[in-house]
């Protein structure tokens, strides 16, 4: 059975020169970075390169990049690190919207425990946060502000240039989560105005287990890994030469195709929906239709679980996730739809297609083919079965 990958939110598959450039750096690049011999002076090269490509990536200087293993540590470096860097001052409260990764939640709640004080901005039905609510959440006290640039679970891109400018008017750092938009969208920290920002190499066709923390010059950062003096005294211990090679590989893929593959999969994306929207009754698209990326659908499914939807399609050899890779297997509802004030049938119901490098329209066309039987199956199910509760 020939396999549809419609999860790219989750991971992406690492491109061709990608993994090239890291099976050379395994074979002939094994050298530590810190050792002054030629060997470890050849992997530092190899670091200086990939440091280089993500920098030119992101519109920054090499010596603001910090390598992490993903995402998550990056948000966690980013937030803790500056939280701990403000520990003695009386600025004691962050500012997230609710529809962060977990990365960001539970880092606030961990927080919290020690003494912070934290705020959750909410967001109205199409996904999105209004600048007004961040600074109404804001007080002299405010630390830190983290909004995502755009949602993992539903696309929608936040208006991060401009809670930024509200943030720094009220004196505070500010922090965006952009693991899902560099490579899919322009990002330049500098115009976007931001303090700190986290991306995940497994995101945009690089591989899993390295990711980075762009710093602006002067942020003050405690480091939250203590030993060596790596990555300029903020994050020890030796460097994963070959995923960040490959890291920097992926970057130099996205700087020079640029965003032409961008328009190819919104059409794929727009025949999609279109497809569903029409041939399977009780169907919507959640989160704002226009403000979004370009590869991401999140659709309810009415009177359908997405557990099971999710299960049946797999088994028909069609991937696809009912959300954040990091809540599968959760069995909760979406805290994202959630937040944007669904009901809990429609927080449990919505299934997430993302695409990416290989779609095709085929492929686009075959889910479309196979869903309105799946669909109308599980529906049959649970007509025959014990009506719901919320029904009696």
């Amino acid at each position: 059975m020939m396999r549809i990958y419609l999860d790219h939110n989750a991971t992406t598959p690492v491109a061709p020169e990608v993994a090239d450039a890291m099976a050379q750096a395994l074979r002939t690049t094994f050298g530590n970075p810190s050792s002054v011999h030629t060997d470890g002076q050849q992997a530092k090269t190899a670091l200086d390169e990939a440091r280089s490509a993500v920098a030119r990536l992101l519109g920054a200087e090499p010596t603001e990049i910090v390598f992490t293993s993903g995402g998550s540590e990056a948000d966690n470096l980013a937030i803790r690190g500056a939280a701990e860097a403000l520990a003695g001052s009386r600025r004691r409260h962050l500012v997230a919207s609710a529809i962060e990764h977990e990365a960001v939640l539970q880092t606030l709640k961990a927080l919290a425990k020690q003494g912070w004080t934290t705020t959750l901005v909410g967001v109205d039905a199409s996904g999105v946060v209004t600048p007004e609510r961040v600074a109404e959440a804001m007080t002299d006290h405010t630390a830190l502000v983290s909004v995502m640039h755009a949602n993992n679970e539903i696309g929608t891109i936040q208006p991060v240039a401009d809670v930024a400018r509200l943030a720094h008017a009220r004196g505070a750092l500010f922090h965006t989560d952009a693991v899902q938009t560099v490579g899919k969208l322009p990002v330049d920290v500098r115009a976007l105005g931001v303090d700190l920002l986290s991306l995940s190499a497994h995101k945009l066709n690089g591989p899993k287990g390295v990711g980075a923390l762009w710093v602006r010059r002067g942020t003050r950062l405690t480091s939250q890994m203590t030993g060596g003096k790596q990555e300029r005294n903020r994050r020890a211990g030796t460097e994963n030469v070959p995923a960040i090679v490959g890291f920097g590989a992926a970057a130099q893929r996205a700087i020079d195709t640029g965003l032409a593959d961008a328009d190819r999969v919104a059409a794929l994306r727009a025949r999609l929906e279109h497809g569903i929207l029409t041939r399977v009754p009780g169907t919507m698209v959640n989160g704002d239709s226009a403000q979004r990326i370009a590869n991401t659908s999140n659709i309810s499914f009415d009177r359908v679980e997405a557990e099971s939807l999710l299960i049946a399609l797999d088994l028909d050899g069609i991937g696809v996730s009912t959300g954040s890779a990091c809540s599968s297997g959760a069995l909760e509802p979406s805290h994202v739809l959630r937040a944007m004030g669904f009901s809990p049938h429609r927080t449990q119901n919505s299934i997430r297609f993302s695409l990416g490098l290989g779609n095709t329209a085929d492929e686009v066309d075959r889910v479309v083919a196979v869903l309105p039987d799946i669909v109308e199956r599980l529906r049959s199910l649970t007509r025959r079965g014990p009506r719901p509760a919320a029904a009696r």
